[in-house]
């Protein structure tokens, strides 16, 4: 096996499962507990919660960049490819409508505008945990294939 291969197939590992790390830190453990802190307010949380939001979209963007460009120069096979190119698609859904779509609302709500109610953080929350286990699964059956390919 090329020291090519086994570098860049190492990298897919741990970038998957440092994004399923971040993903699972930030969207499940600190934005839950962050309204939970004494003398946190709406609007202190949802400003938080804007640049955490942002910084980490903009983390993951970078991470799956540098996973779908390892994934190439190693060939991974279809079973792998395929929950990459999902995991791709979800990110790009989150980048340019759901996040977007969230800030407008959060803005508004700083502004004194509440904003009807609506299921876009439900839809965000879905496509969190459908991202959490597709990274885990994905990093685990890149990681057996690695090893075999050895």
């Amino acid at each position: 096996m090329a020291r090519s291969f086994s570098t860049a197939s190492l990298l897919l590992v741990l970038v998957l499962f440092v994004w399923a790390g971040m993903v699972a830190g930030i969207s499940f453990l600190e934005a839950p507990l962050k309204f939970t802190a004494p003398h946190i307010t709406v609007a202190l949380g949802l400003g938080i919660g804007r640049i955490v939001f942002g910084a980490l979209n903009w983390v993951e963007l970078l991470l799956a960049t540098v996973a779908v460009g390892s994934a190439l120069w190693v060939r991974v096979p279809p079973a792998i490819a395929a929950p990459l190119g999902g995991l791709a698609a979800i990110l790009l859904l989150q980048t340019y409508w759901l996040l977007p779509a969230l800030d407008a609302r959060a803005l508004a709500l700083l502004a004194g505008h509440p904003a009807p109610p609506s299921a876009l953080h439900s839809v965000y929350i879905g496509l969190e945990v459908v991202k959490l286990l597709t990274l885990l699964l994905t990093g685990s059956r890149v990681f057996r294939w690695a090893l075999q390919a050895a």
